[in-house]
């Protein structure tokens, strides 16, 4: 019959436990180098240390061959896979709500375009009070080098948040002057309220406008949906090895007998010959 070595078992299980502690060291840079959306911090942090511990378990069951930690191990692996199986469908569902049109990424974003759970990310006063004063501190306008020749080249290869936080929305038909934008004189756009909220100012910029936060929320569904995309490789490699680690109670348990079998024939070799 066909058995699996538990060294091999053991070895698979470092996979998971180098990924874990990938993603404690990912959020530790996110945290001390990361942008203003640090929305996969926490996320990053407890999945990565869950994953971690619950690995080692079982690279410490497989290779010193300890039932009772691979039956922790099964144990604990059935419900992380389950918790970052039902946290990749809600993001999914998440990322793909929205009514954003296709041509959304050319003129830029708004907050009615996403979902009603991200929409909360940006809607709370406090959270985005602390977003813009990130982002003047961050100084994510600057360098930009905008003038009225290279705007649409400079904002074509910006990021989503530099594209509705930088420069004043498409429907506003703001124009150049040097590096100032400047209001139309006359026109139904300049009376919207994002058009209003332009500032050639660094540290306001359109940070209070609709499309900036709509460009956030473009990012941080980036964010999530690269995230779902790692967390279902997560899944399946800790399915297989889930389904290894079967093996290697098994064969600890093919050992054991073995074992007992081998210590009984000596027992009855050594009565027989005291007799």
């Amino acid at each position: 019959m066909f058995r699996i070595n538990n060294t091999f078992v053991g070895i698979l299980h470092t996979l998971p436990l180098f990924l874990g502690l990938a993603a404690m060291g990912v959020s530790a840079y996110i945290r001390v180098h990361g942008d203003c959306q640090n929305v996969l911090k926490y996320p990053l942090l407890f999945s990565g240390l869950f994953v971690s511990v619950v690995s080692a378990l079982g690279l410490v069951g497989a290779l010193c061959r300890v039932n009772a930690a691979l039956y922790l191990y099964l144990i604990a692996t059935f419900f992380v896979i389950l918790a970052f199986a039902s946290f990749t469908l809600v993001a999914l569902v998440v990322v793909t709500k929205g009514n954003a049109p296709h041509h959304a990424s050319r003129v830029g974003f708004t907050v009615r375009d996403f979902s009603p759970w991200l929409r909360h990310y940006v809607s709370d006063d406090h959270n985005w009070d602390d977003t813009k004063r990130c982002f003047a501190q961050a100084r994510i306008c600057h360098g930009l080098a905008v003038d009225a020749h290279n705007v649409s080249l400079v904002f074509k290869h910006s990021t989503t948040t530099q594209f509705g936080c930088c420069k004043p929305p498409e429907q506003c038909r703001f124009k150049l002057n040097g590096t100032l934008w400047e209001a139309p004189k006359a026109g139904a756009a300049a009376e919207e309220s994002d058009c209003r909220s332009w500032s050639n100012r660094e540290e306001k910029m359109c940070f209070d406008c609709d499309s900036c936060k709509g460009g956030v929320l473009a990012g941080v569904r980036k964010q999530w949906r690269d995230m779902s995309i790692v967390n279902a490789c997560v899944v399946l490699l800790l399915t297989i090895i889930y389904v290894f680690a079967c093996y290697a109670i098994r064969n600890n348990r093919l050992e054991y007998s073995k074992y007992t079998a081998q210590r009984n024939m000596k027992m009855r070799i050594l009565n027989s010959n005291h007799r």
